[in-house]
Order: structure tokens, then sequence, then C-alpha cells
């Protein structure tokens, strides 16, 4: 019996990538994973274009790779995902030691591009293919999981805001079938999965079931032993009524809500390209606050953007302090060649840097202010894995807070309250209550 050939895959970027990752892991079943390059038969780099120099970050990646390729010339390298979308003959010209570069909506044709790769052919493929790749992909495998998952059901993105480069590497919103994702989900939680995340670079614009996101929340739910649902990443324009109305009435959609403004200006966000303005915004989370009032929000922001001035971060500032945000993932702008911002002046560096530093103390305020007003309460714990003591439980409440607790006897995969006594900086401390 031969020894199955090894893979490395290294991810980067959000959490879309984690679950292709995965998918690209299981269309390769010729390989088992190992968590070191020097192990591998094939690198794998699942790479991201959204943050600053993403590009140059690979090609310094695969500079490291260059001893290992010397040392075993059958090692085969590849890169995938959004860079590979974008810079696909680039990467070959300038490293040719790469054999496969495949795109994030090609991963599907990973075992023929692997082939053409052992056959010493350079394998390429950055198509946006018309077939869907998820009827494609081999069914997952039964072996038994942690109880959480990411469940992609949409990916893609219409909305062109003028820094990103999404609709570009990723393509036209595109939705999987509703029964396709209830089939996906079912081989989850018989796999001992809980908690689903369910996945879109604009999630809440997923047209995949008659009613929307929350017509696919609503069938969910009704799984034996799906316990919780998320959903991440959201646009403010896709935030319907009925999704709301979820929020309220659906105990298995967890109170937790990643809604990206980027910016609290007015006219930044019409620079943006955001289509929607501060104060609608700021009223769609109280119609949200108000179907469901415990409801913890998280958000993105970007600083610098091009044309900002003092006063249009004053009113980003405005907006944080209204919202009071539980999470929220703040960034200096950073010029994506391709968009439409990429061609503006760019705000003076140091300027940029100290609004970054001054949105992330109030961030940082807010969200241990939120954290604190959780001692005292009960929530319900999903126990993921064993804390760095011995005897202690980790795992995630409704609010998604990392929680951990001491002497806990409680089997991964349980939900348990936890009465909160001690918060710290990125956790909380309970104990069983």
């Amino acid at each position: 019996m031969s020894t199955p050939k090894k893979l490395y895959i290294k991810t980067y970027g959000c959490q879309m990538n984690v679950y292709d990752s995965e998918r690209m892991a299981e269309a390769l079943s010729g390989y088992e994973q190992t968590q070191s390059p020097d192990d591998a038969d094939m690198i794998l780099l699942n790479t991201c274009h959204i943050r600053e120099k993403a590009a140059e970050k690979v090609y310094s990646e695969l500079g490291r790779f260059k001893g290992l390729k010397t040392a075993k010339p059958d090692l085969k390298i590849g890169v995938a995902g959004c860079v590979a979308q974008a810079e696909g003959p680039e990467i070959m010209r300038r490293q040719p030691m790469v054999d496969l570069v495949v795109g994030p909506q090609s991963y599907h044709r990973l075992p023929e591009l692997e082939a053409k790769a052992q056959a010493g052919e350079k394998a390429l493929d950055t198509d946006f293919p018309e077939e869907d790749k998820f009827e494609h992909l081999k069914r997952r495998p039964k072996a038994t999981r942690g109880p959480t998952a990411f469940l992609t059901v949409q990916e893609g993105c219409d909305k062109f805001c003028a820094f990103c480069v999404v609709p570009y590497t990723r393509g036209a919103e595109v939705s999987r079938p509703a029964q396709q994702i209830m089939t996906e989900a079912r081989d989850l939680v018989e796999r001992g999965v809980r908690e689903v995340t369910l996945l879109g670079q604009n999630v809440n614009a997923y047209h995949g079931h008659d009613a929307g996101l929350s017509g696919l929340i609503w069938d969910l739910a009704k799984i034996d032993g799906l316990e919780r649902i998320r959903f991440t990443t959201s646009h403010p324009r896709d935030m319907d009524d009925a999704l709301i109305a979820a929020h309220g009435e659906c105990d298995k959609l967890m109170p937790y809500l990643h809604l990206p403004v980027q910016a609290g200006s007015d006219k930044i966000l019409k620079r943006m390209n955001r289509g929607h303005t501060a104060e609608e915004y700021l009223r769609l989370i109280e119609r949200i606050r108000a179907a469901r009032p415990d409801i913890l929000m998280s958000g993105d922001f970007i600083v610098g953007f091009p044309e900002e001035t003092e006063a249009d971060f004053q009113d980003t500032l405005d907006l944080v302090e209204e919202v009071k945000y539980g999470y929220a993932y703040s960034f200096k702008y950073s010029t994506r060649p391709g968009t439409p911002a990429a061609e503006r002046a760019l705000v003076d560096p140091a300027e940029a840097d100290d609004r970054l530093q001054r949105l992330q103390a109030l961030i940082t305020k807010h969200q241990r202010q939120v954290q604190d007003d959780m001692v005292g309460k009960t929530v319900n714990v999903l126990f993921e894995k064993p804390g760095r003591l011995e005897g202690q439980m980790g795992g995630k409440s409704e609010y998604l807070h990392a929680v951990h607790v001491d002497d806990a006897p409680v089997a991964r995969g349980t939900i348990a309250p936890v009465k909160i006594v001690a918060s710290s900086t990125n956790s909380l401390a309970g104990r069983l209550a």
C-alpha cells in the first residue's frame, strides 16, 4: 500500500478562505494534510487580495520555499485564491518554480490541474466558469470534526465599493441553491457540528432561497442537532425586514451581527460608493436593536480614505460613539490597483496613522465596556476545546465572546449555561451555572 502524499495549505484572509481551503483539501483526496511545508509533497497558498501589498507578501512567501524546492525537485507549489485570480500569469512569470495557479471560482478543477502539474506542465486556471463549482466538488467526507463550521452560501459582490477588489477577483454575486446548502449542513451536523456560520462576501444578498437569507436561516433552524446559526459579512443595503425580524424571532440565530459601515462621513461614504448615508445606517441599527435588544454589533472601518478631512474623521468617531460596537475592525486605507479609488490623492500617512490609533482606542474602550458588562450575567457557551490550564474548557458565548471555565466537566460540543465572573482583555471567565 503506497504512502499518501502530503499537502500543506497556508490560508490568508477571511473566513471564506478558511472554508475554501477545507474544500480544496477535500478535492485533493489523494493527499493527507500536514502542518509543515518541510514534509509536503504539495504546498498550496490560498491567498487574499484585500490588505495592503497582498501580492508582494505572496511573492515573499514563495521566496522562502526556493530552498525547499531545490532540495525536493518533485515538490509542487500552487497559488490559489484572490491574488491568483488577479495576477495568475504574472505569478508564474515572476516565480517560475510555481507549478499551479487557480482562482477562487475554479478550485473544483484542482485534481486535473494537479495531474497536469505532476506531468511537468504549468497549470493555470483563473476563469470564471459557467458551471457551479459546488456541484462538481466531491461530497464532504464523514470524518468527525469540531462543533463549529463555516458554510459558504454566497460569493462575489455587485456593490463595487471604490476601495474593494472583490468584484474583480470573486466576480458577480452568485448564490448557492438552498437545497445544496441544506444537504451540506445536515452532513456537517452528522459529523458533530452544532454551530454554522453562513459565509458570503455579501451574505445578506443571498437569493438562493425564495425568501432570501432569512428563509434559508429558518429552514436551517429546523435541522435537529444544529443549535446555532450565524452569518457574515453583511451590507447595510441588503438588511431587509425579514432578516431583521429573524434576529428577534429565530432562537437559533445568535445575537451577533457584523454590519460594516466603513466611515461616518456622508461625503466619504459617497466617495466610497457605499450607497447609504450615516443616518440611514444608524436608523437601521435602531431597528435591529428594537427586534433584538441584546444584540452585539460588530463593524469595519477604513481611515485615511482619499479626501478624508479631520471633520470627516470626527464623523466616524461620532458614529462609533453612538453605536458602541462590541467588536470592530479598523484599517488604514491602502490602494488596490484597478479600483476607482486607486487614482485619488492619499491622505498624509502620518495623519492616517494618528486617526487609526485614535479610532482603535475608542473601539477598544467600547469593546472592553461591553465585555465588563457581561460580568454577573449568565450566557450559553458552546465548549470547543480545552483551555490552557488543567481541567479548563473554552468556548464561545452566543455573543461570540471567548469564555473559559475552570474545572468544567463538560464534553466538547456541549452547550451549557455559564455565569460570567471576570472580564479580561480578550476573554471572559465563568463558572457553570
